[in-house]
Order: structure tokens, then C-alpha cells, then sequence
């Protein structure tokens, strides 16, 4: 079992910045494909980034250029640096472990965090 826990979400001003962690639990940090995904209300979960072990990254259009995603391996940490926040951002951000292509089938989710972009 793996057990992903997100932070730092928060409220913050249009324009503003947040940066998310997302720390696992467990012994498939290291090979397994990370995202962020994200719901707002009434809407469905969308991928926001993704990470795979090797450090190669693909992002949703509406966030290119403003978030960052990276993982620190030996931490077991990945994050989600997000910058020129806009009030579309605003949803619940869950943190996703999925596996890589070559071995079983698994995936996990953390129980997200609220992100809030207000003036």
C-alpha cells in the first residue's frame, strides 16, 4: 500500500504563487509516473502535469509556462510549483502515483488539497 499526502494549498491572489508537495509512503516512489491532477466544482478531473521516473514532464496547455513539476527521488517528494496564478486554477490539486509502463498495473491518489485563487 502507498499512501500520497498533499500540501500547500491555501488562498491566494490572482497573480500570486503556491508551491504543493506531495510526499509518499511507500517503495514505488522511485519508479512510478507522478502527476498532479485537479477537479473544480461541476467539473471533471483534468491532468495538470505529470513526472516520470527519469524526470520527463508534459503539461496541460492552460498551465504551460506557469507550473513547474519536479521530484526529489531520495525524498520521496514530488511538487508542484505553480506561479501567475489565475482564478481558474481554483480547484481541489491530487497528487497521483501511477505505474510505469513496463511492470504491473497499479495506481494510487492522495486526498488532495484546496486551491483557492481570490482577490
Amino acid at each position: 500500500q502507498v499512501q500520497l499526502v498533499e500540501s500547500g494549498g491555501g488562498l491566494v491572489q490572482p497573480g500570486g504563487s503556491l508551491r504543493l508537495s506531495c510526499a509518499a509512503a511507500g517503495r514505488i516512489f522511485s519508479i512510478a509516473v507522478m502527476g498532479w491532477y485537479r477537479q473544480a466544482p461541476g467539473k471533471q478531473r483534468e491532468l495538470v502535469a505529470r513526472i516520470t521516473s527519469g524526470g520527463s514532464t508534459n503539461y496541460a496547455d492552460s498551465v504551460k509556462g506557469r507550473f513547474t513539476i519536479s521530484r526529489d527521488n531520495a525524498l520521496n517528494t514530488m511538487y508542484l510549483q505553480m506561479n501567475s496564478l489565475k482564478p481558474e486554477d481554483t480547484a481541489v490539486y491530487y497528487c497521483n502515483a501511477d505505474s510505469p509502463s513496463w511492470g504491473p498495473s497499479w495506481e494510487y491518489w492522495g486526498q488532495g488539497t484546496q486551491v483557492i485563487v481570490s482577490s
